[in-house]
């Protein structure tokens, strides 16, 4: 902790900081760990449940020692950050948002982009792409709400679908219930679209309560590289009020399968490849795949309702967003209250959600952009190969094609696809 305050002391004498918009949130996640009683800490969670191994002596020792860590290290450690932080480091941080503002920002920005993307293109280029995205997918929009039968304006009918109690559970479990459902009916489906599947599990359990509030709707974890650990579809229940049933379908199909998970288990799965490609992650290829996942959600006829179809959508037009206000906040100097506006003014996602998302672009720059241009490419080379190959092409192999290799950059991962096209054509 020591350490970490060293370091962001120097950030404070150097100008590289965050904005303090983001950084408000923090001092009460810190307050959440400054504990009165030992035992009440996360951190001694792990001593209230012994392996039947370890003795009764031993368990009794291992406690008091625990509690002792916590009570005169940990705790400690945590007010000294509480302290320097609201003292130090929140009056230092920046008043607006965007990387911009902190020395040679624009060009650490452009390393970002290109870092997430692994492709040359410039932030206004990306900005382009996203506005045309955006247009796109509104037009798409306007499409399927017609299919719903709803009276009324886009505006109105995105109030519609973030306001009507139809739309949400009332209780945390019911929502835990419906998302292990979801994904349920989504497993049988994967053999129209994958001869390959992943042989390691995964589950649906719920973000700790403790870090719910400040955690966008949901995430995948890893699973264990030696087998021993599930990979896990990590739902957020806090405010179910604020969680739309029409987002789950999408949101499961990104985050377990065909998404991160059937991606991320095979690519470990793949005992040929080096480890780094094993267990390696390249944003743009693993938020890519996630987002194109989504919309095998129709090759698999699970869309059978226009608002869990308007949900794809919804999602795809959140990351379209994200090509525009990353861009606009971090190169073109938009204020936040500018991008949760457009954000807003062009998706049905609750304000709660809006906000943590553009929260988390202030925070993380570049990495938004990797989801949509990974999928734009990814779906390219599905249509480039469908046309070179005509009645050949079969969509199980293509999946097989790009996803055994691993996490790859997208120009390897087109060469890659080429490769296979001139393959298959030769022998044929």
């Amino acid at each position: 902790m020591d350490h970490t305050i060293a370091l962001m002391r120097e950030g404070v004498k150097e100008r590289i900081v965050l904005p303090k918009v983001v950084m408000e949130r923090i001092p009460a996640q810190i307050a959440k760990q400054i504990v009165s009683d030992p035992e009440s800490s996360g951190f001694f969670k792990p001593f209230r449940n012994f392996p039947d191994a370890i003795s009764g002596a031993d368990r009794t020792r291992l406690a008091s020692e625990a509690r002792d860590a916590v009570e005169h290290s940990v705790v400690p450690a945590f007010q000294r950050l509480q302290r320097f932080f609201t003292e130090e480091y929140l009056p230092a941080c920046f008043d607006q948002v965007g990387i911009w503002q902190v020395p040679r920002g624009e060009e650490m920005y452009a390393f970002f982009v290109r870092k997430y993307t692994t492709t040359k293109l410039t932030p206004e280029e990306i900005h382009a792409i996203g506005l045309r995205e955006v247009a796109r997918i509104n037009a798409e929009m306007l499409r399927v709400m017609e299919q719903t039968g709803f009276k009324g304006s886009r505006a109105e009918f995105f109030h519609y679908l973030r306001t009507d109690p139809k739309f949400y559970y009332k209780t945390p479990d019911e929502l835990l219930m419906a998302y292990r459902a979801t994904a349920k009916r989504i497993d049988p489906n994967l053999v129209k679209v994958f001869r390959l599947l992943p042989r390691l599990p995964y589950g649906v359990e719920p973000i700790p309560e403790a870090v719910a509030p400040d955690t966008t709707a949901a995430f995948y974890r890893t699973p264990a590289a030696d087998g021993t650990r599930a990979g896990m579809f990590m739902v957020n229940l806090y405010k179910p009020e604020a969680r739309p049933k029409w987002e789950m379908l999408a949101l499961a199909l990104h985050e377990s399968v065909p998404g991160h998970h059937l991606q991320i288990a095979l690519g470990m799965e793949q005992k040929d490849l080096p480890d780094f490609r094993r267990y390696g992650y390249v944003d743009a290829f693993g938020e890519g795949w996630g987002l194109y996942a989504e919309s095998l959600g129709e090759d698999m006829g699970l869309y059978d309702d226009p608002y869990s179809k308007f949900g794809e959508l919804t999602y795809d037009m959140w990351r379209a967003v994200r090509l525009v206000v990353d861009t606009g906040m971090h190169q073109m100097h938009w204020s936040r209250q500018k991008a949760i506006d457009y954000f807003m003014e062009n998706a049905p996602k609750t304000e709660l959600d809006v906000t943590n998302e553009i929260d988390r672009y202030i925070a993380w720059p570049g990495q938004a952009l990797a989801y949509k241009i990974g999928q734009l490419k990814i779906q390219e080379l599905r249509e480039r190969a469908s046309r070179e190959l005509g009645p050949r092409f079969d969509v199980r192999e293509f999946h097989e094609v790009v996803l055994r290799n691993g996490a790859v950059p997208l120009d390897i991962l087109e060469r890659q696809v080429d490769e296979w096209i001139a393959s298959k054509k030769q022998s044929g």
